[in-house]
């Protein structure tokens, strides 16, 4: 065989073998992602600190978003702002928050990320169901003859019932204040208050337990839950997937039909 022969087949071969290195590589990737497109999707669980007023709507929202995001389980604590404020400063393992009032969140900005109002709320007075007094103006509470219950003044439900209380000059003398607004629906639904101070969706979920009386716009203040994830979360890119998702048609539907106002 001639050198020019074999210096033709030496370059025939190493041309041929430049040529498959790259199919072969183009070969991998494909099988690659089409491993990754058939993978069972990681496995993230992630707690939310929440506010008690959103106790219901966001154990339909977390199932919701559970369905959607598979590999994803949510598991809610659920408490008074400021109990979930001092659980958060104290670093209780957590990945996201939502509080009932911007004050609260406003005062954790070293621990968390920015926060968005995902929905809004207001105030009504819960009577007995019998209602014996007639309750139907928030003035009535000032008769002391009513056992009022308030909820505690450090918490947003308090915070916002002392608020519409003083605009109104009304002076109420609360046989009990508690640390959430569940424990004051709680009081009034077991016949251990005449009448308290709630959010309209915790008296809505009551149903006839309770003789929901609404306040005026005028003489109501609007209650506004902010949602952030948590610094030291060791989930941030799913913690915030949530918070975003919050904000969504599909979450904001599952709010809005709870009663909570658009933010």
């Amino acid at each position: 065989m001639s050198p020019i022969t074999i210096r033709r087949r030496t370059a025939a071969v190493t041309l041929t073998a430049a040529l498959l290195v790259p199919l072969a590589a183009c070969g991998k990737g494909e099988d690659k992602r089409a491993a990754d497109a058939g993978s069972t999707p990681k496995a993230v669980n992630l707690t939310v600190l929440a506010a008690s007023s959103l106790t219901d709507v966001f154990k339909t929202a977390g199932a919701e978003y559970e369905k959607t995001h598979p590999g994803t389980k949510i598991t809610f604590s659920f408490a008074g702002s400021q109990e979930l404020a001092a659980q958060v400063k104290q670093g209780a393992p957590a990945d996201a928050l939502v509080t009932a009032d911007t004050k609260t969140m406003d005062g954790l900005k070293a621990e968390t990320g920015n926060a968005t109002v995902i929905a809004k709320n207001r105030l009504v007075i819960a009577a007995g169901k019998v209602n014996p007094f007639k309750i139907d103006e928030l003035k009535d509470l000032a008769d002391t003859k009513i056992k009022v219950v308030l909820a505690a003044p450090e918490v947003p439900v308090g915070r916002y019932s002392k608020q519409i209380l003083d605009a109104q000059k009304i002076e109420v003398k609360p046989v009990s204040q508690e640390p959430n607004v569940r424990a004051v629906l709680s009081k009034v639904e077991l016949g251990e208050a005449d009448a308290g101070l709630v959010y309209k969706t915790d008296s809505a979920k009551s149903g006839d337990k309770v003789v929901t009386v609404d306040i005026p716009d005028e003489q109501n203040a609007v209650a506004s839950y902010p949602a952030a994830t948590l610094k030291a979360s060791k989930n941030a890119e799913d913690a915030a997937a949530f918070v975003t998702w919050l904000s969504t048609p599909e979450a904001q539907k599952i709010l809005q039909d709870a009663g909570f106002q658009k933010a």
